[in-house]
């Protein structure tokens, strides 16, 4: 079949993490956007300039997980083994640290609707916090196995959640009761994310598999494909729509078109002089729709993508 070809180019990298970088998060500026790292720094990095990031916190241990609260120009950060951490970003202040039990703080997502935020911890359990009040309301446990990955659908009021027990939890957010329980991978999902227009679930896992669920028939399995050699550790879609983007342990980044979930696009080592580790964290931005990279090789690339209209052939098993 033919599709689509996109030419590839790195623009940018950014050093400075003393250790990996594992999460990026948007800012209200295209140009900006944040990375958290292993080294407990949360750095500011601006698309229009090369230069050095700026610190925008530094806590005494890793950091998984961010996420920008537009509404009120908060950053969120996961301080691992210890709080969510509330910056606000005008103010350059800490608004508050609220404490959460010792364990891993895998993703965060915040819902304008619930004025709640979701935090998904390393034992299992959902913490659910009050955005007004800053306070802890409470914690439900869903499995013995970490919560590794949190997507919001505000349209449906559905809060799906990636298990390391290979499950899917897919909950009402008025009730926080699990609506359904998605059993098609075979390893831990590492990441879940909704199509921007809410009618699928992609979900990757470390079983290599790109899962794509159908919303509106109870989430029925629509298509499943290898898409990487290793875990797929995350999914990004572009700023319109019409492609994503998956990244894995196998070093590279694949882009995909949205309708037809076809391959267009390998970046690697060899072919890019992509990254050399694990590509663990990816961001789609606004500005000049450029895709950005976090690994485990402590970088940060930023690739610029031009999408021709030349076609060419890939073979992907479905």
């Amino acid at each position: 079949m033919n599709r689509r070809v996109i030419q590839v180019q790195k623009s940018a990298t950014f050093t400075g993490h003393r250790d990996c970088v594992y999460t990026l998060e948007k800012s209200d500026r295209e140009e900006i956007f944040f990375s958290a790292s292993g080294d407990g720094m949360v750095v500011a990095w601006n698309l229009e300039s090369s230069g050095n990031g700026e610190l925008m916190a530094q806590v005494p241990s890793s950091v998984y997980a961010l996420r920008y609260v537009p509404a009120k120009n908060w950053l969120l950060v996961g301080h691992n083994h210890n709080s969510l951490q509330v910056i606000h970003l005008f103010k350059k202040e800490v608004l508050a640290s609220i404490s959460l039990p010792p364990v891993a703080i895998f993703d965060i997502i915040w819902s304008e609707k619930t004025q709640l935020i979701y935090v998904g911890l390393g034992d299992g359990g959902l913490a659910i916090i009050d955005a007004e009040k800053l306070t802890l309301k409470k914690i439900i446990k869903l499995s013995p196995k970490s919560a590794r990955c949190l997507a919001l659908n505000e349209t449906t009021q559905e809060l799906a959640i990636g298990f390391s027990d290979h499950i899917i939890r897919v909950l009402d957010t008025a009730t926080l009761n699990v609506k359904y329980e998605l059993k098609g991978h075979t390893n831990s999902v590492f990441t879940v994310t909704y199509s921007p227009d809410n009618q699928f679930l992609l979900s990757g896992s470390r079983d290599a598999h790109l899962k794509v669920w159908q919303v509106n028939t109870s989430y029925a399995e629509h298509a499943s494909i290898i898409a990487h050699l290793y875990a797929i550790n995350h999914i990004s879609y572009s700023p319109e729509g019409k492609f994503f983007a998956t990244c894995s342990m196998d070093k590279s980044i694949k882009v995909w078109d949205a309708e037809t979930f076809r391959l267009l696009k390998v970046i690697d080592k060899v072919r890019h002089a992509g990254h050399g580790t694990s590509v663990n964290k990816l961001l789609w931005s606004g500005y000049r729709n450029q895709l950005v990279s976090g690994s485990d090789d402590r970088t940060i690339s930023v690739w610029d993508l031009n999408f021709s209209l030349t076609y060419e052939d890939y073979t992907v098993r479905d």
